[in-house]
């Protein structure tokens, strides 16, 4: 039988309290509880999964030599620049999230990323915030065809997992995080603990079958990634895109990554087709410097493997 209780989680690293205090003991940060109604269900079966082996069989123990990697781990993107931020490209069975503030280009950038890589594999877009026509008329704008996309309109986790068991696709698009929830948890989507468990089976998914899958988030007035910290120490790659609103300039940094360096910036031109390279960093900072004006200098400074004048 059902029942609805009250507890506290950590914001910043989900820890679980029966009450309120003041100072978080996970990771002793000030006022980061925030009160949540949960529904247990009582049940003598664990939900716990593991993601190294199908349902019905049980893990083994292997010899690490004897794991074979497979050829095609790194996928590319499409975009130089934001296969560099990724560490050479997306990693097949990875979970990757990308923020930043609404209307930055997140959605853009992630729809164009799925017309390079259908190329490569079926992608299934899920989008739990827009409709099929106004992901149809982004796709339109960005002149995105392929019969190897899909297009889902879902929130609840359950769902969306039987449709991928269904599809198969290679790569899965959650748009966005937020919106999610599973229908087991009373509360609302977003919350500490529906943000938690539908990361945790998204990652379970990615693992198991071995599906990229690319999470957008939204990003608070703060500039980080709305919803507990701890959805950020859950998945293996954190991007942000970043730009000031009267540029149409977007940096993408890798704030988070466990395939490669954190250090790495792409830089993009938000344009009418969407979101294109800019190769020559140091021609973007420097035709924006009046020309002859005294008292002005060209420094050159390092992000990454880029220099930038």
């Amino acid at each position: 039988m059902a029942g609805a209780n009250t507890v506290f989680f950590c914001k910043e690293c989900g820890y679980e309290s029966a009450k309120w205090l003041g100072r978080c003991p996970g990771c002793n940060n000030w006022n980061t509880f925030v009160e949540e109604k949960v529904v247990k269900k009582s049940s003598s079966k664990s939900s716990t999964r593991s993601f190294a082996t199908p349902f019905h069989e049980k893990a083994e123990v292997k010899k690490l030599n004897e794991i074979v990697i497979s050829k095609t781990v790194r996928i590319s993107s499409g975009f130089e620049e934001l296969d560099r931020v990724l560490g050479n490209g997306l990693v097949e069975g990875s979970l990757n999230l990308i923020g930043g503030e609404p209307g930055i280009g997140k959605s853009t950038l992630i729809m164009q990323v799925c017309g390079n890589l259908a190329k490569t594999g079926k992608v299934l877009y899920v989008s739990g915030e827009e409709s099929e026509v106004q992901v149809k008329m982004r796709a339109d704008r960005l002149k995105v065809v392929s019969d190897e996309i899909l297009f889902l309109s879902e929130t609840n986790i359950s769902e969306i997992e039987s449709k991928i068991e269904m599809v198969e696709p290679k790569f899965c698009i959650i748009d966005s995080i937020q919106t999610m929830y599973d229908e087991e948890i009373s509360s609302v989507p977003g919350s500490v603990s529906q943000v938690k468990e539908v990361t945790a089976r998204m990652m379970y998914l990615a693992k198991k079958k071995g599906i990229t899958v690319i999470v957008i988030g939204h990003v608070t007035k703060d500039g980080v990634i709305a919803g507990p910290r701890i959805l950020e120490h859950m998945v293996d790659t954190v991007l942000y895109i970043e730009g000031e609103r009267f540029f149409s300039h977007r940096i993408v940094r890798g704030v988070k990554n466990r395939f490669g360096s954190t250090n790495e910036i792409g830089i993009f031109d938000m344009q009418d087709i969407g979101m294109v390279e800019v190769n020559n960093m140091s021609e973007v900072f420097l035709s924006d410097a009046p020309q002859n004006l005294p008292g002005t200098c060209i420094v050159a400074t390092v992000e990454g493997t880029s220099t930038i004048y």
